[in-house]
């Protein structure tokens, strides 16, 4: 008889979390922010390899290296 007593419960209990992230919309948000992490990382790396090719390309070659 015990489960009726957590009946009703819910409003009192939704009152003392409602400003509380839940568990589930926390582990989304860091997966979206590890993601924009990685993705800021690959396009610095990109933008690296970039300017390596047009320098590369202005001065003639892998060869002439100065």
């Amino acid at each position: 008889m015990a489960f009726f007593g957590l009946v009703g419960n819910d409003q009192k209990l939704a009152q003392q979390y409602r400003d509380r992230e839940s568990a589930s919309d926390k582990a989304a948000r860091k997966r979206r922010e590890g993601h924009h992490r990685n993705a800021r990382a690959a396009d610095q790396q990109g933008q690296e390899w970039e300017d390596a090719e047009r320098s590369r390309q202005y001065r003639g070659g892998w060869r002439r290296s100065r």
